[in-house]
């Protein structure tokens, strides 16, 4: 560290929540009123959510991989499938394919804003793919339009991850249901959180009946009611389904992040713009572009590749900033790279050159509503100083 740079006392998570006085009583109110499992208030939050994003019907879940699976279910995905995606994504995506016995197949991405590439979509296409799953990335939407034309082409479902994506909107409407499913996530990473949780959206009114069976142990009614006043215990078993229902202590948190969805995106946005007037002049760090298709930018994440021209690595990168008392995280590694699907399909490593070379210099710096200006320019300054550092350390550019 340089004498000139003045180190915080503190550390700056990468990540926090927005957790207020409001949420807190609600939570209390619930825990007080003896229903704390799924119940009135989830029933509320689906209602408000469904209104909010403009979609018929949402289906609240224990998290959005509980929603993934079931979706892929309820869409038919069986063993000998392909279901193409990108390799960007968090490792949950490509599980749930796995798990289905299908196969996963992966289409690169852009380097500029790490959405999958829709030009690639064609040629992946074989007499065994079924659906696409695009991954709306970092608070942006993927090329809805092109990805549709290609499933349309081919008869495809397309299965839309939005985890990242609550409050962001491709040409005026929000994304999630542009064809059959999508689903959103709440981890407290998220533009909004209720702990752990997700949602899955639909137009389908059959396929949203067929998911809340498979949502709670194969019962198409709300489980809740037969315990409320005036319901009955009886229940009827209509397919064998899981346990991955919605709580109301999450609804509690869930109903009041919500109403503030606009609120904390707008925070977001106004703390990205101020990092990219920041770091417009340093050339050994890349910002995520914007795409330039019509959207909403959520700003979800704030990721900055780290150039060759920086003289160290990506990891070298986060060990220096946490040594400055800034938080990070990696937003991802590309699944493909990982032990797992690296061990099973060996043949996707080298032939995806742009997912691989960004997955080795991914680094997310710190954005959450609570972020001050103040922390964006000492972030900023810890950056500038890492850099630095190296230069003067007198390391090569790496290749």
């Amino acid at each position: 560290m340089s004498s000139a740079f003045g180190k915080r006392p503190d550390f700056l998570p990468f990540s926090r929540p927005t957790i207020r006085q409001v949420e807190i009583d609600e939570v209390v109110d619930t825990l007080r009123s003896g229903w704390i499992t799924t119940g009135p208030k989830a029933e509320r939050f689906e209602k408000e959510f469904a209104t909010f994003t403009g979609f018929p019907h949402a289906l609240a879940l224990s998290s959005a991989t509980a929603g993934q699976h079931i979706g892929l279910i309820a869409l038919g995905l069986k063993p000998g499938d392909e279901v193409i995606t990108t390799p960007m994504t968090w490792a949950s995506t490509v599980n749930m394919i796995e798990v289905a016995g299908a196969t996963p197949v992966f289409v690169d991405i852009h380097r500029d804003t790490l959405q999958i590439d829709e030009r690639q979509l064609e040629a992946a296409v074989t007499s065994r793919t079924v659906g696409i799953i695009p991954v709306h990335y970092a608070g942006a939407p993927a090329d809805v339009d092109a990805i549709m034309a290609v499933a349309a082409r081919h008869g495809l479902w397309m299965f839309e991850d939005a985890a990242h994506g609550v409050g962001c909107f491709y040409k005026g409407v929000h994304v999630g249901c542009f064809d059959r499913l999508g689903v959103f996530s709440f981890h407290p990473i998220k533009n909004i959180t209720t702990a752990e949780g997700g949602v899955l959206v639909t137009r389908d009114g059959e396929l949203a009946k067929k998911l809340r069976a498979l949502r709670f142990h194969g019962l198409e009614k709300q489980a809740w009611n037969r315990y409320a006043e005036g319901g009955s215990p009886q229940v009827e078993i209509v397919l064998p389904g899981f346990k991955y229902n919605f709580m109301d202590m999450q609804a509690a948190l869930g109903i009041h992040q919500l109403a503030s969805v606009g609120e904390f995106n707008a925070r977001r946005r106004e703390l990205s713009a101020l990092y990219d007037e920041l770091l417009a002049d340093v050339a050994e760090v890349e910002p995520l572009a914007v795409p330039a298709y019509d959207h909403f930018h959520t700003r979800h994440l704030y990721v900055l590749k780290v150039l060759e021209s920086a003289r160290l690595t990506r990891d070298e990168f986060i060990a220096e900033l946490k040594a400055r008392n800034v938080g990070t995280g990696i937003h991802f590694r590309a699944v493909h790279t990982q032990p797992y699907y690296a061990g099973k399909y060996p043949n996707w490593i080298g032939n995806l050159p742009v997912a691989e070379w960004v997955s080795e210099r991914l680094c997310s710096i710190p954005l959450f509503p609570l972020l001050s200006e103040d922390d964006v320019r000492y972030v900023v300054a810890a950056v500038k100083d890492v850099l630095a550092h190296a230069r003067s350390a007198g390391a090569p550019a790496r290749n």
